[in-house]
């Protein structure tokens, strides 16, 4: 047992203890603990008990929070396609169509014969014999590195105006064997003619001695040559320096190197 002096002298050391360690935090409490002693406890430091039932306290576990809710999914809106714009003509794969052709107009009229403001849409056939005549005549502007640009037929066959004939007023003098070598291109009632590459305005026709009527280009009046045999020839350029492939103008083309030549 612990004598009355011992315990005195306990108690005067934990007091001193506490004055010493009071700056650091520390209780007298504390001390004694630190010294293994058992130290009764002070009225003043057990706290009144609370007034009511007391509740447990809550123990110290983590709180867990509740799972994330996720949102109900929702339908996207539908995106309309943004417009393609088409591809310009010649690109890609695409085809175009062609341009409808636009049908002549009748630009001049000499009686029964009507002459149109440029080529028919429709193919013409042109008679093989020169010597027959056609109710539909084409007139064609073509290129030629020898004598320039001249006319000709439907199927190509040159044609030739005469400077023994006259343009002022139109009159033919070919005639007869004169005919047969140089047949006049002749038109039938009722008549239309289709330029293409000459003024249709100074196309028309002239009556001829045999009451033929032969289509005229300003006036002059045009021909053919017996002796071209194909469409392209013109054997019948500069023949006794009088006979020439006519120009689209009415004019007579540029002569060949060499010629005139003898003929009919």
């Amino acid at each position: 047992m612990m004598t009355r002096g011992r315990t005195a002298y306990l108690v005067v050391m934990l007091a001193g203890l506490a004055s010493l360690t009071a700056c650091a935090g520390q209780t007298a409490t504390a001390a004694a603990e630190a010294l293994g002693r058992p130290v009764a406890a002070r009225t003043s430091d057990v706290p009144p008990p609370a007034e009511g039932p007391v509740e447990p306290a809550a123990s110290p576990q983590a709180t867990v929070p509740p799972e994330p809710v996720e949102p109900a999914p929702v339908a996207p809106e539908p995106v309309e396609p943004a417009p393609v714009a088409p591809e310009p003509a010649g690109t890609g794969a695409a085809v175009t169509s062609p341009a409808p052709a636009v049908s002549p107009t009748v630009a001049k009229r000499q009686r029964w014969v009507k002459i149109f403001s440029g080529p028919s849409v429709k193919d013409i056939t042109p008679p093989e014999d020169k010597t027959k005549g056609t109710n539909v005549v084409e007139l064609n502007a073509t290129e030629s590195e020898q004598i320039g640009t001249y006319l000709t037929d439907g199927a190509g066959r040159t044609l030739y105006r005469f400077d023994k004939d006259s343009a002022k007023p139109p009159k033919s003098t070919c005639n007869g064997d004169c005919a047969t070598a140089w047949p006049p291109l002749l038109i039938k009632s009722p008549g239309k003619i289709f330029p293409d590459g000459v003024n249709p305005k100074i196309i028309g026709y002239v009556e001829r001695a045999d009451g033929t009527c032969q289509v005229t280009v300003h006036g002059w009046p045009v021909y053919f040559f017996a002796a071209d045999a194909k469409s392209g020839d013109i054997n019948g350029q500069g023949v006794n320096g009088t006979w020439f492939a006519i120009a689209p103008d009415g004019g007579k083309t540029r002569a060949i190197p060499g010629l005139p030549r003898g003929g009919k």
